[in-house]
């Protein structure tokens, strides 16, 4: 029978340069955790301008069509309501293209809560006068 191998020492590297042995380090069964990250802090919308583009961005990615104009924006109470128009329909010529108007309603920080289509028309349409 032959004569067991004599156990190997494992070292790790030890940030003042001495070595040390595993073994007496302490083992983790888990991987170490990243840092908590924080969510990116949300600024509050403070304009019209800045309003009107958030309303304009947000509509396009959800809709996948960009907003002809925004026809009206007001401040509220919680944040921001807008009426914008989108081109639903192409046509020729460019008078009787369909235009949707949608109302768009955003938090303070610009972040789009819902919208809905509220008229549907023809471009070269005009409103009667009531």
């Amino acid at each position: 029978m032959a004569a067991p191998e004599p156990a190997r020492r494992r070292r790790a590297a030890a940030d003042d340069g001495d070595e040390q042995d595993a073994r007496d380090a302490p083992r983790s069964r888990t991987a170490p955790r990243a840092p908590a990250r924080k969510p990116p802090a949300r600024h509050r919308v403070t304009g019209a301008a800045s309003a009107m583009r958030s309303a304009a961005e947000q509509l396009t990615q959800l809709l996948g069509r960009s907003p002809e104009s925004v026809s009206s924006l007001r401040p509220t109470e919680d944040g921001w309501e807008a009426q914008v128009e989108v081109v639903e329909l192409e046509r020729i010529p460019d008078t009787t293209s369909v235009i949707g108007s949608y109302k768009v309603t955003m938090d303070e920080e610009g972040e789009l809560i819902s919208y809905e289509r509220t008229r549907r028309y023809s471009r070269g349409m005009i409103d009667r006068p009531t």
